[in-house]
């Protein structure tokens, strides 16, 4: 059976959205979940991504993914599959451009980094650190902190990897004012936008680990399905020079990924006899994945990115360079505040796990670029303050 957008059974639907924390009234030309896609697109940790690391630094390359890039991909990916599914689009769309808020500059070096400064005071997680965004560092309207979003927003943003055990400390100060029903699985569409994470970083690190020359393209022979797929771009396009066959077999890699979500998801859908949002929650599995096989090239690309580009002397050298520089910034934060800015000073009677997570907010809003100046300006004797 075919639903239209945002009709199937199953979906969640904004006319019976469970609200936001602060009552607004609703508008008259965008549902609850678009209102929700649109806070999160003008605010300013979502423009930040535009200079946050993927895997690249901002300075190594004008075309290698952004967490901006990256979450925009997502998106697409994540409202192809809702649509296909009878899910709502808008909320897809909402989780998987909510989704990577949280990262701090350079990628999950800089996020290892800061979890290891702030292992004495409750540690760091970017998905945390999305909803502690979400809720309350965004500080533009006038009648509330954060953005006001909707429950099945937050909801699925705090656990679209699947229940949470522990529950880290924000969106467990978060949840005692808003229950959020941490231990259960997201919605539906919380499950896909996760799946369109994997798709979209997949394809796209791969597409900017052979522009950057990390592996070539015959290196990926032996990948399954990633070297069939080559070889069948090849065949059909004798000739072709290297950047369209990439993008040629990059986009069918996406396409046969997506159709396979598609398929399975709907296969698990009706098997599983839910008939709404909150049964799938209640479920006790997830109903959003990949077939077996494709479960299987998944984690085989995987493999090979790893050891491949993940893994590369060049990542590992910007790696080692955002530990130092990550460190050394907390450092001197935690010892000195007043080296902060006004608005990040700690009160007067901040206790240490209050300033150390003041300054771990300060640091993980910065971009790369900031981040990298912030370092110069502070360890450069000679560097204008």
């Amino acid at each position: 059976m075919v639903f239209a957008p945002g009709r199937a059974p199953y979906a969640s639907k904004p006319e019976g959205s469970r609200g936001r924390l602060y009552p607004e009234a609703e508008h008259e030309l965008r549902s609850p979940f678009q209102r929700d896609r649109d806070r999160i697109i003008h605010s300013t940790a979502f423009r930040r991504l535009k200079h946050k690391t993927q895997v690249f630094v901002y300075h190594e390359g004008d075309h290698y993914r952004t967490r901006l890039t990256h979450s925009l991909e997502v998106a697409q990916v994540a409202r192809t599959a809702a649509r296909a599914l009878g899910l709502d689009e808008d909320l897809a769309e909402a989780l998987a451009l909510a989704h990577d808020l949280g990262h701090t500059p350079f990628g999950h070096a800089g996020e290892e980094a800061l979890n290891a400064e702030m292992a004495p005071y409750g540690g760091f997680s970017h998905n945390d650190q999305t909803l502690r965004i979400l809720t309350r560092l965004e500080r533009t309207y006038a009648e509330f902190d954060g953005l006001n979003l909707t429950w099945e927003t937050l909801e699925g943003t705090a656990k679209h990897n699947g229940p949470l055990d522990p529950v880290p400390p924000s969106i467990a100060e978060y949840d005692a004012r808003h229950k959020l029903l941490l231990r259960t699985f997201p919605g539906p569409e919380a499950q896909i936008a996760s799946l369109a994470d994997d798709v979209a970083y997949n394809n796209h690190d791969l597409d900017d680990g052979l522009r950057a020359g990390l592996f070539s393209i015959a290196d990926l022979a032996e990948v399954p399905l990633v070297g069939p797929v080559f070889a069948e771009v090849t065949r059909r396009y004798p000739g072709i020079d290297e950047a369209r066959l990439i993008h040629e077999s990059i986009r069918r890699l996406i396409d046969r990924m997506v159709r396979d979500l598609i398929a399975e998801t709907g296969k698990n859908l009706a098997e599983s006899g839910v008939k709404s949002a909150d049964d799938i929650r209640n479920l006790g599995r997830p109903v959003a994945g990949f077939s077996a096989e494709m479960r299987g090239h998944d984690r085989a690309l995987k493999q090979f990115l790893y050891r491949r580009m993940y893994r590369h002397y060049r990542v590992n050298r910007m790696s080692s360079k955002a530990h130092r520089v990550v460190h050394e910034l907390f450092c001197l934060f935690l010892a000195e505040p007043e080296c902060l800015p006004d608005e990040w000073r700690p009160p007067p009677k901040a206790d240490a796990a209050a300033h150390a997570r003041i300054v771990a907010d300060y640091l993980a809003g910065m971009t790369d670029r900031f981040a990298l100046d912030e370092h110069r300006r502070l360890f450069d004797t000679y560097s204008s303050v």
